[in-house]
């Protein structure tokens, strides 16, 4: 960096001379602050280069990839739960092979993952699709539909190229520069050192959260996962949480610039009444077809009967999807149609018999 310093001072005076008279200007007399200005204006702007040279080494290669990977478990730590982990990887193998259905470049860059001790309730992606999976989404979110969801969204900023974008947006010049001024290590150690340190505070504008909610959905549609459970992470968060957003950890849910619980919950209503051809709603804790109350469905077990509502329409927008004039029948004290289960009735509903002539009243 010295070198580069003392070459910059020579072209800046160079140039000096051959644009002003010898003898109105002479080396000896050039104004010292100005150029000492642009010695770090030119400085500034070669460790940025250099910074984003190295953002899309870790970003773009496997060896990039692969030493931010073990940089973030090193920094996090590793949950080595056997039970989690093997939830863990069969979500992120279904997500992965949904995401292929419509952007086969996942193949070529599969994504990096591991569960970390921090209870909080958050995941983050990182560069060259890294994520790491806080132990804490287990703990609110309680299936693994819903989990699905919080990670289809993280992915979708990997695949659209929001993180690297965040990247190099939010981490200020001034910082690099103090970075590099304050150590010995390489650039491309500094640059993974900062990204590992603002994983999880890179700017992610609200028009990119609204972009991976959606797609989120999509990669959902392309799953054998429930849609209804889009709606039931965010009504667990608002049941969790109410208004403090402020306090939960994690970019996803910054207050300034994101959007809220309630509007990422409504939106995904609004999308699976789409997806079913505008037939299956959800309004409090009761699902309509066709604009009519089919059923408010009772609690059970770690379902309120609001959540339940989100699966339950969730159920019926994948089979009004399939064929918007389906019949429902009953099997095995469940109600089908087709081949897609319903609602297998529990404490107070209605039995299997009367919801199946109730809907197909509908």
């Amino acid at each position: 960096m010295f070198m580069f310093k003392k070459k910059l001072a020579k072209l800046i005076t160079a140039a000096m001379l051959m644009t002003v008279p010898a003898v109105a200007m002479t080396p000896a007399k050039a104004d010292a602050n100005w150029i000492s200005a642009a010695i770090n204006v030119g400085v500034a702007g070669y460790q940025m280069s250099q910074y984003n040279k190295e953002i899309d080494k870790l970003n773009n290669t496997e060896e990039g990839r692969q030493s931010l990977f073990n940089s973030m478990k090193e920094k996090q730590g590793v949950n080595t739960d056997p039970y989690l982990n093997s939830r863990l990887d069969g979500i992120m193998t279904t997500l992965q092979d949904a995401v292929a259905v419509s952007d086969p470049s996942i193949k070529e860059k599969p994504f990096l993952y591991f569960l970390n001790p921090s209870t909080d309730f958050n995941a983050a992606c990182s560069l060259g699709h890294v994520m790491t999976v806080n132990t804490g989404i287990f703990d609110l979110l309680r299936t693994d539909d819903e989990v699905a969801v919080v990670l289809g969204h993280e992915m979708a900023h990997g695949q659209k190229d929001h993180v690297v974008k965040g990247f190099k947006k939010s981490i200020p010049v001034t910082l690099i520069g103090t970075a590099i001024a304050s150590n010995t290590s390489t650039i491309g150690q500094i640059a993974t050192g900062l990204v590992v340190d603002y994983t999880e505070k890179v700017h992610i504008t609200k028009p990119m959260e609204w972009e991976a909610d959606n797609y989120s959905f999509d990669y959902l549609k392309d799953s054998t996962y429930n849609l209804g459970a889009c709606a039931a992470v965010w009504q667990r968060v608002i049941d969790k949480y109410s208004s403090q957003q402020d306090k939960m950890s994690g970019d996803i849910f910054s207050v300034s610039d994101h959007p809220s619980h309630e509007e990422r919950l409504n939106n995904y209503i609004k999308k699976m009444k789409e997806y079913s051809h505008d037939k299956v709603d959800v309004k409090g804790s009761t699902v309509y077809v066709n604009d009519k109350e089919f059923v408010t469905p009772a609690a059970a077990g770690e379902m309120s009967s609001q959540i339940r509502a989100y699966y339950l329409a969730g159920n019926l927008a994948r089979a009004f999807h399939k064929d918007k004039n389906g019949k429902a029948t009953v099997a095995y004290s469940t109600v089908y149609i087709g081949e897609q289960p319903i609602i297998t009735p529990t404490g107070t509903d209605e039995s299997p018999e009367v919801l199946a002539e109730k809907l197909n009243s509908l």
